[in-house]
């Protein structure tokens, strides 16, 4: 069983987790399950991921160690199989079939290791029409009708970085459903697949809104709802200086104190009259551009208006509450989120920067008892097949 271990090494102290390289969703949710304190042992193929940035700065890889393993040499799959056999999950990202031609899928690793959780994490999943085609965030998302919720009115959806759907539907989800496995397996000894498909985990999402949708309040088009930018309190607006605030004013008090202190009171009949949302966004809009985003933090920094600036990546460390609250921290030269959520009794850590290829083979070698994890072989080079990159990458 996992033990409390000691501060900074989080709840899953104890729990070793093998992570077969890719890149995207498999790698985020590794982090994630890095933070919360298990030892991650990332196997890395020679010559790298085929996208990637250097791996000193790639965050998505602290708290993890590495080892390098040739997956197409001769003696392969058996050092993974030797990982496995020690692991209490393994994670990959390979489209559907491919582990299993490797020699390291489900039916392998779990006859070394009938309690292994194996996780899977793609794009469309393990079975149906588009299981072994390729694709990328934005495609996944698009099918599930999120991406077509986000934008203006008449203009393209709005792209959310990978956010929505890579991490937020496939990252997430997988930690999930690999820790419920895992909750499972401690009680009754038996390990299982997690299939995590970002197009699942995107449309799960959602249920909220299809909720709404069937309740005839939500209208299937962009900017026309509550929560999408169709009401004009609640959304973004350009200020005198080119910046932006974000105002999420919706509750009848909160959208009282927003008013006051744009100087609108006389609009407060506004709010549910939906013919009139035209006239108070053009209202609101031209107090905002009256003033600059600094100025209008100012007047909304006591109030419960539910106004605030919108920060750049670079800002964000910076702004007072953050820093309060330790949200950002900074290891190694690089700032990056600190670990969430936070714990009472086995709190997290950033404890070691990005791991390099193959940096923590001794160490892994000597940890998890596999010598034969360390060879003098000279490790090959180049990128691996396609059918071999992840489809959730």
């Amino acid at each position: 069983m996992t033990t409390a271990g000691t501060p900074g090494q989080g709840p899953l102290h104890g729990v070793r987790v093998v992570e077969l390289a890719g890149i995207g969703p498999g790698p985020f949710a590794c982090m994630l399950l890095a933070d919360l304190g298990a030892d991650v042992v990332r196997v890395d193929r020679p010559g790298g991921p085929g996208l990637g940035i250097d791996p000193a700065h790639d965050v998505t890889n602290r708290n993890k160690r590495s080892v390098v393993v040739d997956l197409k040499a001769p003696d392969g799959p058996a050092r993974v199989l030797d990982l496995a056999a020690r692991a209490d999950v393994l994670v990959e990202g390979y489209r559907p079939g491919v582990a299993e031609r490797l020699g390291v899928g489900p039916g392998a690793c779990h006859a070394r290791n009938p309690a292994l959780v194996y996780g899977r994490m793609t794009g469309w999943g393990q079975d149906g029409p588009l299981a072994h085609r390729a694709g990328h965030d934005v495609a996944y998302i698009a099918l599930t009708g999120t991406l077509g919720m986000i934008g203006r009115p008449g203009e393209p959806p709005a792209v959310p970085a990978n956010l929505l759907g890579d991490y937020a539907g496939g990252s997430l989800y997988l930690v999930v459903g690999v820790l419920a496995a895992l909750h499972h397996a401690r009680a009754t000894g038996t390990g299982q697949v997690v299939d995590a498909a970002i197009v699942d985990g995107t449309a799960h999402l959602s249920a909220m809104i299809h909720g709404m949708l069937a309740a005839g309040v939500w209208q299937d088009r962009r900017g026309a709802n509550l929560l999408d930018g169709g009401c004009p309190y609640y959304g973004t607006y350009e200020t005198a200086d080119g910046l932006h605030m974000a105002v999420g004013a919706l509750e009848p008090r909160f959208y009282e104190e927003f008013l006051r202190l744009l100087g609108l009171e006389g609009l407060a009949g506004a709010r549910t009259d939906v013919t009139r949302w035209d006239e108070l966004r053009a209202h609101v809009a031209a107090r905002f551009a009256s003033r600059t985003r600094d100025e209008w933090t100012a007047v909304f920094a006591d109030s419960d208006a539910c106004v605030a600036p919108v920060l750049s990546l670079r800002e964000a460390p910076h702004h007072p509450h953050l820093a309060a609250r330790s949200t950002f921290t900074g290891h190694g030269g690089i700032t990056q989120p600190a670990p969430a959520p936070r714990f009472s009794a086995t709190p997290t850590a950033v404890r070691s920067g990005p791991a390099l290829p193959g940096d923590g083979a001794a160490a892994v070698a000597r940890d998890w008892g596999i010598p034969g994890l360390v060879t003098d072989e000279p490790v090959p080079h180049g990128a691996l097949p396609d059918d071999l990159v992840a489809d959730g990458d």
